[in-house]
């Protein structure tokens, strides 16, 4: 049985005045985080796992900020690309876990829509795809709430 594990992380600054992409979900409210794409941190920590599994680099190797084709792209469509390159080598997805570390807005009530959106995206179902949500209980920049971070787990097999 060939498995691989990856791991990913990322973070984003926030900003008055964005959208709030999280997990494919646009988030309520009157910040967002500010990146090249749509700054979505979780999906973007998802890449990174899935690539590190298998020794593809990181989402910035393959989806540079410096070309102007990335320049606000929805991530759903970069997570996208990265499954290709995962089903191309024979791999598929046997489970993810991940934390996002947010103090506002809550995302807790947006958890099933991510993991549906997630899991379509990925070739899964819904169960085989964790995601919790916790604070910085108001210590650094995360729990000031000025940036947002997403880690990820991800468990691939060989079909």
């Amino acid at each position: 049985m060939d498995l691989r594990i990856g791991f990913g992380v990322d973070v984003h600054r926030l900003e008055d005045g964005r959208k709030f992409m999280l997990g494919g979900v646009e988030l309520p409210g009157t910040i967002g985080p500010v990146g090249h794409s749509d700054a979505d941190v979780l999906i973007h920590a998802l890449c990174d796992a899935l690539l590190g599994a298998l020794n593809l680099r990181d989402i910035g190797f393959h989806f540079p900020d410096t070309d102007p084709r990335y320049k606000g792209i929805d991530s759903t469509i970069l997570l996208q690309n990265v499954m290709v390159l995962i089903k191309e080598r024979g791999y598929r997805l046997q489970n993810t876990d991940c934390t996002v570390i947010l103090e506002q807005p809550k995302v807790n009530p947006h958890i099933p829509a991510m993991q549906e959106i997630l899991a379509r995206l990925m070739d899964t179902t819904p169960d085989r795809v964790s995601i919790k949500a916790t604070t910085h209980e108001k210590v650094d920049s995360f729990g000031e709430g000025k940036a947002v971070k997403a880690y990820a787990v991800c468990l691939l097999m060989k079909d």
